[in-house]
């Protein structure tokens, strides 16, 4: 497994990198052919690539990713490693441990009739060019099985929340700032009230639907040069949502976002992403997994929620069960202290390979 890993870690696959993403499905779909004794299928939309394994007519979907956020290059500082039973490398437990879990899993089993594998080459930019892809396997299926990385702890994770993402432009008036800025009208300005009103919404959005909204301004710039009005500024925003009610909310209030100023004009562009994974689409089947792992051994599981959102939100969404976090044990997702505990891959490849056996 380790070796496998390596394999897998070794080939960088940059989400926005295309042709590396390519490279790393040609990978991908070599080391899951050997372990899967069957040859994958590779399914190219808008120049990204994803593996797919379909054997018979799919009951179950196991669901996973194999591009990451780190740019080509990163491995010349965070090179693969083990040491201590502690595996690092860009992308280790985001999630390609999962990925070789899952196969060595289904290595295991006398027969994979019934099972769909879909490894996705843009779930971390959001999963424009895999969503139909990924909501018409789940709509013909019975449940998923997502091998993102577990929560902490090993927890999987049975709730998420739901992400909407915004890009806020305002238009002004360049103006020379020591000579006319009554002339101007200043983007960077109008742009601080809509950055208050995020706030406001927020506790609007709240006091509606409950708690667990959230709304960050992230990426932010505004003028060209130091002496003059902005007459230009965008704002990128994040909302994570707990229900739909407040997914919608969100969505009607910030589209709702007038100008200030009487002569700045604002453009709202995107809005929701993803939908809420609700822990109602998990329950049965983290009860099943709670009783296969007692079975085994294997101790107590535990749950978590998390305000991160994964391909699991599109499956759920579309009315199939799904379990989450069946991947990775380890921390550091997107960090630089990103790993894997080593010792649990087999235990967790134990775990999933009788998981998926229960259900066919």
């Amino acid at each position: 497994m380790l070796a496998d890993l390596e394999e897998l870690v070794s080939c960088e696959s940059y989400s926005a990198d295309h042709a590396a993403v390519a490279a790393s499905a040609e990978v991908v779909a070599e080391q899951g052919s050997r372990l899967l004794g069957a040859r994958s299928e590779t399914v190219t939309i808008g120049g990204v690539t994803h593996v797919r394994w379909t054997f018979g007519t799919p009951r179950i979907l196991l669901l996973g990713h194999h591009d990451t956020v780190w740019p080509v290059g990163t491995l010349k500082t965070h090179p693969f490693s083990v040491q201590q039973g502690i595996a690092r490398g860009p992308g280790v437990f985001d999630m390609k441990a999962g990925l070789v879990q899952m196969f060595h899993a289904l290595a295991t089993l006398p027969s994979l009739e019934g099972l769909c594998v879909l490894v996705t080459g843009d779930e971390e930019v959001g999963s424009d060019t895999s969503r139909a892809l990924i909501e018409d396997t789940a709509r013909a299926c019975r449940a998923t099985l997502v091998l993102e990385p577990s929560a902490t702890g090993g927890a999987l994770k049975t709730s998420r929340k739901g992400v909407s993402n915004y890009d806020l432009t305002v238009l002004g008036r360049a103006a020379h700032a020591g000579l006319e800025p009554e002339n101007g009208i200043n983007a960077a300005t109008e742009l601080a009230h809509h950055l208050l009103a995020l706030q406001h919404i927020t506790d609007t959005v709240t006091t509606r639907t409950g708690p667990g909204t959230t709304i960050t301004p992230t990426v932010m710039s505004a003028g060209t040069t130091t002496n003059t009005v902005p007459a230009r500024a965008e704002l990128s925003i994040d909302a994570r949502v707990a229900t739909p009610a407040a997914q919608q909310a969100v969505d009607d209030l910030i589209t709702a976002l007038t100008p200030r100023h009487p002569e700045a004009r604002l453009h709202i562009g995107g809005g929701p992403n993803r939908p809420p994974l609700d822990a109602g689409a998990s329950r049965q089947l983290f009860a099943l997994a709670c009783d296969v792992a007692t079975g085994l051994g294997l101790g107590p599981l535990r749950q978590a929620a998390v305000g991160g959102a994964s391909d699991g939100n599109y499956t759920a969404g579309v009315g199939c069960p799904t379990l989450d976090g069946l991947g990775a044990v380890g921390d550091g997702a997107h960090a630089d202290h990103e790993h894997v505990v080593t010792a649990t891959m087999g235990p967790r490849a134990q775990l999933l390979a009788h998981l998926v056996g229960a259900m066919l």
